[in-house]
């Protein structure tokens, strides 16, 4: 009897280890670029999906247009969320992005932002007071959330004047620790960037003041075969996903 009894044990500890195993077998990781001002929404998101599927999604951040000509140069991510749609619709283009993968993610916000109380006012006349030395915005040419900021300035008719006192960081990221860290004195941030962020003073910028910061993903030729990849995108556009996109002040298609 006891024999009996230890051989069921020993099976149906050596059935545990094989559904381990087989759970191991089956989880995944994916390398995925995204544009830094999703830093916060995407570490949330990771986590949720990791605890839903067991993939791990290994995430870096920086900006667009930097990770667009890592990935043309070989850079081994298997899914790239961008700050745009131009750079994921070139990536079909150019063969790096799998042809019918490609969505909006997330629309963003742009918004004028000071640690200082009462410098930005509700409609962004600061921008022609003169009241500061330091304007920090991203690199237009490399981060969608940039060349927002300068959209939004000569639609005001005041970017030539502020020109000389603009500082270029080279992610929405940088942008933001200049203004966190007061080497300047205001700044066009994310709006995720401050949702959460009590003080200072702010204004969210009018979506019709610049082009629409339609932010979308793409699963990468790199991932094609990498089942956490696909799932990862997947699980994007999840009502858990988009609950946390639109948590952190963007809207969700």
């Amino acid at each position: 009897m006891i024999g009996r009894r230890l051989q069921l044990l020993g099976l149906a500890l050596f059935g545990a280890v094989l559904a381990l195993g087989s759970g191991a077998a089956r989880a995944a990781e994916t390398q995925v670029a995204v544009a830094a001002n999703f830093t916060e929404p995407a570490k949330a998101i990771a986590a949720a999906f990791r605890a839903a599927t067991g993939h791990t999604a290994v995430l870096s951040f920086g900006s667009s247009g930097q990770f667009y000509a890592q990935m043309a140069h070989g850079a081994p991510y298997e899914a790239f969320l961008s700050a745009d749609a131009d750079r994921p619709k070139q990536a079909e283009r150019d063969g790096l992005g799998v042809a019918g993968t490609r969505f909006t993610y997330a629309v963003g916000r742009l918004v004028l932002y000071s640690k200082t109380p009462g410098l930005v006012d509700g409609g962004g006349a600061v921008l022609s007071s003169g009241r500061f030395n330091k304007l920090s915005i991203a690199d237009p040419a490399a981060a969608p959330y940039g060349l927002a900021a300068v959209q939004t300035m000569q639609k005001l008719g005041v970017y030539n004047a502020i020109k000389p006192k603009i500082v270029t960081g080279s992610s929405i990221t940088q942008a933001y620790q200049f203004v966190d860290t007061g080497a300047a004195e205001l700044g066009f941030v994310a709006y995720s960037q401050v949702i959460n962020v009590a003080g200072g003073s702010s204004w969210l910028v009018p979506a019709a003041d610049h082009a629409p910061i339609d932010q979308q993903a793409i699963l990468l030729h790199t991932g094609e075969n990498n089942p956490a990849a696909k799932a990862f995108l997947t699980f994007l556009k999840s009502p858990a996903a988009v609950a946390i996109i639109r948590k952190y002040g963007y809207e969700a298609r």
